[in-house]
Protein backbone atom coordinates (compact mmCIF):
# COMPACT_ATOMS: atom_id res chain seq x y z
CA UNK A 1 0.00 0.00 0.00
CA UNK A 2 1.37 3.44 -0.92
CA UNK A 3 0.90 6.74 0.85
CA UNK A 4 -2.69 7.98 1.14
CA UNK A 5 -3.99 11.57 1.33
CA UNK A 6 -4.94 12.85 4.78
CA UNK A 7 -8.27 14.13 3.42
CA UNK A 8 -9.23 10.54 2.62
CA UNK A 9 -8.51 9.44 6.19
CA UNK A 10 -10.26 12.39 7.79
CA UNK A 11 -13.40 12.07 5.66
CA UNK A 12 -14.01 8.58 6.98
CA UNK A 13 -13.08 9.61 10.53
CA UNK A 14 -15.62 12.42 10.40
CA UNK A 15 -18.32 10.10 9.11
CA UNK A 16 -17.68 7.44 11.77
CA UNK A 17 -16.89 9.66 14.76
CA UNK A 18 -13.24 9.03 15.57
CA UNK A 19 -9.92 10.81 15.04
CA UNK A 20 -6.75 9.77 13.24
CA UNK A 21 -3.51 10.08 15.17
CA UNK A 22 -0.81 12.24 13.60
CA UNK A 23 2.58 11.38 15.08
CA UNK A 24 5.80 13.27 14.46
CA UNK A 25 8.64 11.17 13.03
CA UNK A 26 12.25 12.25 13.50
CA UNK A 27 14.29 9.13 12.78
CA UNK A 28 14.11 5.54 11.57
CA UNK A 29 13.15 4.06 14.93
CA UNK A 30 10.20 6.43 15.35
CA UNK A 31 9.00 5.79 11.79
CA UNK A 32 9.12 2.06 12.54
CA UNK A 33 7.35 2.56 15.87
CA UNK A 34 4.48 4.48 14.30
CA UNK A 35 4.01 1.82 11.63
CA UNK A 36 4.25 -1.07 14.11
CA UNK A 37 1.82 0.54 16.54
CA UNK A 38 -0.68 1.22 13.74
CA UNK A 39 -0.44 -2.36 12.53
CA UNK A 40 -0.89 -3.80 16.03
CA UNK A 41 -4.01 -1.65 16.48
CA UNK A 42 -5.16 -2.06 12.85
CA UNK A 43 -5.48 1.71 12.59
CA UNK A 44 -4.90 4.35 9.92
CA UNK A 45 -2.08 6.68 10.86
CA UNK A 46 -0.44 9.93 9.82
CA UNK A 47 3.33 10.34 10.00
CA UNK A 48 4.27 13.99 10.34
CA UNK A 49 7.54 15.69 9.50
CA UNK A 50 8.26 19.05 11.07
CA UNK A 51 10.68 21.60 9.70
CA UNK A 52 13.14 20.53 12.40
CA UNK A 53 12.83 16.86 11.47
CA UNK A 54 13.47 17.63 7.82
CA UNK A 55 16.58 19.63 8.72
CA UNK A 56 17.81 16.81 10.98
CA UNK A 57 17.12 13.74 8.84
CA UNK A 58 17.09 15.28 5.37
CA UNK A 59 14.01 15.51 3.18
CA UNK A 60 14.88 12.60 0.89
CA UNK A 61 15.83 10.27 3.74
CA UNK A 62 12.67 11.06 5.70
CA UNK A 63 10.41 10.73 2.67
CA UNK A 64 12.12 7.50 1.65
CA UNK A 65 11.68 5.89 5.08
CA UNK A 66 7.99 6.74 5.30
CA UNK A 67 7.33 5.63 1.71
CA UNK A 68 8.99 2.30 2.49
CA UNK A 69 6.87 1.95 5.64
CA UNK A 70 3.70 2.69 3.67
CA UNK A 71 4.56 0.18 0.93
CA UNK A 72 5.25 -2.59 3.43
CA UNK A 73 2.35 -1.85 5.77
CA UNK A 74 -1.14 -3.32 5.76
CA UNK A 75 -2.69 -0.14 7.21
CA UNK A 76 -3.21 3.25 5.52
CA UNK A 77 -0.31 5.67 6.13
CA UNK A 78 -0.12 9.33 5.15
CA UNK A 79 2.99 11.53 5.11
CA UNK A 80 2.23 15.06 6.23
CA UNK A 81 4.28 18.25 6.54
CA UNK A 82 3.63 19.72 9.97
CA UNK A 83 3.70 23.53 10.32
CA UNK A 84 5.10 24.45 6.93
CA UNK A 85 5.62 28.19 7.18
CA UNK A 86 7.67 28.61 4.01
CA UNK A 87 5.97 28.28 0.63
CA UNK A 88 9.10 26.95 -1.08
CA UNK A 89 9.48 24.25 1.55
CA UNK A 90 5.86 23.22 1.08
CA UNK A 91 6.55 22.83 -2.65
CA UNK A 92 9.70 20.79 -1.99
CA UNK A 93 7.74 18.42 0.23
CA UNK A 94 5.06 17.97 -2.41
CA UNK A 95 7.71 17.24 -5.03
CA UNK A 96 9.38 14.78 -2.66
CA UNK A 97 6.18 12.75 -2.44
CA UNK A 98 4.35 13.95 0.66
CA UNK A 99 0.67 13.02 0.46
CA UNK A 100 -0.34 15.98 2.63
CA UNK A 101 1.05 19.35 3.67
CA UNK A 102 0.16 21.96 6.26
CA UNK A 103 0.61 25.57 5.34
CA UNK A 104 0.80 27.50 8.60
CA UNK A 105 -0.01 31.13 7.90
CA UNK A 106 -1.42 31.74 11.36
CA UNK A 107 1.05 34.55 12.09
CA UNK A 108 0.01 36.41 8.95
CA UNK A 109 -2.86 38.89 8.64
CA UNK A 110 -6.09 37.08 7.75
CA UNK A 111 -6.25 38.07 4.10
CA UNK A 112 -2.59 37.20 3.54
CA UNK A 113 -3.11 33.83 5.20
CA UNK A 114 -6.03 33.23 2.86
CA UNK A 115 -4.02 34.24 -0.21
CA UNK A 116 -1.05 32.01 0.65
CA UNK A 117 -3.28 29.06 1.55
CA UNK A 118 -5.04 29.36 -1.81
CA UNK A 119 -1.64 29.45 -3.53
CA UNK A 120 -0.72 26.13 -1.89
CA UNK A 121 -4.10 24.63 -2.77
CA UNK A 122 -3.64 25.60 -6.43
CA UNK A 123 -0.52 23.44 -6.53
CA UNK A 124 -1.70 20.56 -4.32
CA UNK A 125 -5.30 19.99 -5.42
CA UNK A 126 -4.61 18.94 -9.04
CA UNK A 127 -2.24 16.17 -7.93
CA UNK A 128 -4.32 14.87 -5.02
CA UNK A 129 -2.18 16.19 -2.17
CA UNK A 130 -4.17 17.19 0.92
CA UNK A 131 -3.72 20.61 2.53
CA UNK A 132 -4.25 21.64 6.14
CA UNK A 133 -4.37 25.28 7.21
CA UNK A 134 -4.24 27.02 10.58
CA UNK A 135 -6.20 29.94 11.95
CA UNK A 136 -5.47 31.32 15.40
CA UNK A 137 -2.09 31.02 17.11
CA UNK A 138 -1.34 27.89 19.13
CA UNK A 139 1.09 28.71 21.91
CA UNK A 140 4.36 26.97 22.74
CA UNK A 141 7.36 25.79 20.75
CA UNK A 142 7.67 23.01 18.20
CA UNK A 143 11.09 22.87 16.57
CA UNK A 144 11.45 26.21 14.79
CA UNK A 145 7.88 27.40 15.34
CA UNK A 146 7.47 29.46 18.52
CA UNK A 147 4.42 31.35 19.76
CA UNK A 148 4.67 33.09 23.13
CA UNK A 149 1.82 33.13 25.66
CA UNK A 150 1.31 36.80 24.82
CA UNK A 151 1.02 36.07 21.09
CA UNK A 152 -1.22 33.02 21.44
CA UNK A 153 -4.85 33.67 20.60
CA UNK A 154 -7.98 31.60 20.18
CA UNK A 155 -9.53 31.12 16.77
CA UNK A 156 -12.47 33.40 16.06
CA UNK A 157 -15.46 31.33 14.82
CA UNK A 158 -16.62 33.93 12.28
CA UNK A 159 -13.10 34.29 10.91
CA UNK A 160 -12.91 30.51 10.62
CA UNK A 161 -16.10 30.42 8.56
CA UNK A 162 -14.86 33.22 6.30
CA UNK A 163 -11.45 31.53 5.94
CA UNK A 164 -12.97 28.21 4.87
CA UNK A 165 -15.40 29.91 2.48
CA UNK A 166 -12.61 31.88 0.83
CA UNK A 167 -10.05 29.06 0.56
CA UNK A 168 -12.08 25.86 0.22
CA UNK A 169 -9.69 24.18 2.65
CA UNK A 170 -10.73 20.69 3.78
CA UNK A 171 -9.14 20.55 7.25
CA UNK A 172 -8.40 23.35 9.68
CA UNK A 173 -6.17 23.56 12.74
CA UNK A 174 -7.64 25.87 15.35
CA UNK A 175 -6.53 27.34 18.68
CA UNK A 176 -8.83 26.43 21.57
CA UNK A 177 -6.40 26.25 24.49
CA UNK A 178 -3.79 23.66 23.59
CA UNK A 179 -0.07 24.39 23.32
CA UNK A 180 3.02 22.79 21.83
CA UNK A 181 5.58 21.27 24.17
CA UNK A 182 5.20 20.23 27.80
CA UNK A 183 2.39 21.86 29.77
CA UNK A 184 3.06 23.69 33.02
CA UNK A 185 -0.44 22.78 34.27
CA UNK A 186 -3.52 21.01 32.97
CA UNK A 187 -4.78 22.63 29.75
CA UNK A 188 -8.39 23.80 29.65
CA UNK A 189 -9.96 23.55 26.23
CA UNK A 190 -12.67 25.91 25.04
CA UNK A 191 -15.22 23.30 23.96
CA UNK A 192 -17.92 25.88 23.27
CA UNK A 193 -15.62 27.59 20.79
CA UNK A 194 -14.80 24.27 19.16
CA UNK A 195 -18.48 23.37 18.78
CA UNK A 196 -19.27 26.79 17.33
CA UNK A 197 -16.44 26.62 14.80
CA UNK A 198 -17.39 23.11 13.72
CA UNK A 199 -21.01 24.16 13.19
CA UNK A 200 -19.89 27.04 10.98
CA UNK A 201 -17.16 25.41 8.87
CA UNK A 202 -18.43 21.84 8.49
CA UNK A 203 -14.98 20.34 7.83
CA UNK A 204 -12.64 18.15 9.92
CA UNK A 205 -10.93 20.05 12.74
CA UNK A 206 -7.30 19.44 13.72
CA UNK A 207 -6.10 19.58 17.33
CA UNK A 208 -2.44 20.55 17.70
CA UNK A 209 -0.47 20.43 20.95
CA UNK A 210 -2.39 17.42 22.23
CA UNK A 211 0.36 15.80 24.31
CA UNK A 212 -0.54 16.37 27.95
CA UNK A 213 -4.23 16.98 27.28
CA UNK A 214 -6.27 14.54 29.45
CA UNK A 215 -7.74 11.62 27.52
CA UNK A 216 -11.28 12.62 28.49
CA UNK A 217 -10.79 16.11 27.07
CA UNK A 218 -9.39 14.73 23.81
CA UNK A 219 -12.33 12.37 23.46
CA UNK A 220 -14.79 15.19 24.10
CA UNK A 221 -13.06 17.27 21.42
CA UNK A 222 -13.38 14.35 18.99
CA UNK A 223 -17.12 14.16 19.68
CA UNK A 224 -17.32 17.87 18.83
CA UNK A 225 -15.61 17.56 15.46
CA UNK A 226 -11.86 16.99 15.86
CA UNK A 227 -10.76 14.35 13.34
CA UNK A 228 -6.95 14.66 13.50
CA UNK A 229 -5.00 14.75 16.76
CA UNK A 230 -1.31 15.70 16.72
CA UNK A 231 1.13 14.06 19.13
CA UNK A 232 4.85 14.87 19.34
CA UNK A 233 5.96 15.65 22.91
CA UNK A 234 4.63 12.36 24.32
CA UNK A 235 6.68 10.49 21.71
CA UNK A 236 9.84 12.37 22.68
CA UNK A 237 9.20 11.70 26.36
CA UNK A 238 8.72 7.96 25.80
CA UNK A 239 11.65 7.60 23.40
CA UNK A 240 14.23 9.57 25.36
CA UNK A 241 12.96 8.27 28.70
CA UNK A 242 13.61 4.68 27.63
CA UNK A 243 17.08 5.62 26.41
CA UNK A 244 17.88 7.19 29.78
CA UNK A 245 16.76 4.07 31.62
CA UNK A 246 18.96 1.79 29.54
CA UNK A 247 21.99 4.02 29.90
CA UNK A 248 21.51 4.28 33.66
CA UNK A 249 21.20 0.50 34.00
CA UNK A 250 24.03 -0.23 31.55
CA UNK A 251 26.44 2.73 31.61
CA UNK A 252 29.07 0.78 29.65
CA UNK A 253 26.71 -0.10 26.77
CA UNK A 254 28.18 0.96 23.41
CA UNK A 255 25.78 -0.80 21.03
CA UNK A 256 23.28 1.84 19.82
CA UNK A 257 20.80 -0.91 18.99
CA UNK A 258 20.62 -1.88 22.64
CA UNK A 259 19.69 1.71 23.49
CA UNK A 260 17.46 2.62 20.56
CA UNK A 261 15.61 -0.71 20.50
CA UNK A 262 13.96 -0.21 23.91
CA UNK A 263 13.25 3.40 22.95
CA UNK A 264 11.39 2.16 19.88
CA UNK A 265 9.38 -0.30 21.99
CA UNK A 266 8.40 2.44 24.46
CA UNK A 267 7.31 4.60 21.56
CA UNK A 268 5.17 1.81 20.12
CA UNK A 269 3.31 1.50 23.42
CA UNK A 270 2.54 5.23 23.83
CA UNK A 271 1.31 5.42 20.24
CA UNK A 272 -0.91 2.36 20.73
CA UNK A 273 -2.42 3.99 23.80
CA UNK A 274 -3.16 7.19 21.86
CA UNK A 275 -4.72 5.29 18.97
CA UNK A 276 -7.15 3.62 21.37
CA UNK A 277 -7.99 6.97 22.98
CA UNK A 278 -8.71 8.48 19.55
CA UNK A 279 -11.07 5.63 18.66
CA UNK A 280 -9.18 4.71 15.48
CA UNK A 281 -8.19 1.17 16.53
CA UNK A 282 -9.69 -1.35 14.15
CA UNK A 283 -10.53 1.31 11.54
CA UNK A 284 -7.85 0.48 8.95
Amino acid sequence: MGLVPVDELLFRAEQEGYAVGAFNANNMEIVQAIMMAAEKENAPVIMQASQGAIKYAGLDFLTGMVKLAARSSKVPIALHLDHGTDFDQVVRCIRSGFSSVMYDGSKLPLEQNIAMTKKVLEIANPIGVSVEAELGKIGGTEDEVHVSEKEAMYTDPDEARYFVEQTGIKSLAIAIGTAHGQYKGEPRLDFDRLAKIKSLVGIPIVLHGSSGVPDEAVQKAIKLGVCKVNIDTNIREAFVGAMHRVMEEKPDEIDPRQILGPAREATIEIIRQKIRVFGSAGRA
